[in-house]
């Protein structure tokens, strides 16, 4: 199973995110565990993600978790702007689940 962790300042905005992309998972029959967090939190999960996904607003943070989590083997990303803007669950997932 898939573990995706979804990281933004304090980790309400991507909460509501993370309902929608759980929604899309269900109707697709994707086995993922998908959680958020504030990036300060992060560490506490790193060992349950596969996938790191970071808040456009917190974007800035990307090569730093990039070359603290990737040698562990956490495929990072931004998410995209107006996908999170739109809360576009699918989208979302399908994206990282595409890393």
């Amino acid at each position: 199973m898939k573990q995706i962790t979804l990281v933004c300042a304090a980790g309400m905005s991507t909460s509501m995110l993370v309902q929608k992309m759980q929604k899309a998972a269900q109707a697709q029959n994707i086995q993922v565990e998908i959680r958020a967090t504030s990036e300060g939190s992060f560490k506490e999960y790193a060992d349950k993600t596969d996938v790191l996904l970071i808040g456009p607003q917190v974007g800035y943070l990307e090569d730093d978790f990039k070359s603290k989590y990737g040698p562990q083997g956490i495929k990072v990303s931004v998410i995209n702007t107006m996908d999170y803007g739109m809360m576009n669950g699918e989208k979302v997932l399908t994206d990282a689940l595409s890393l």
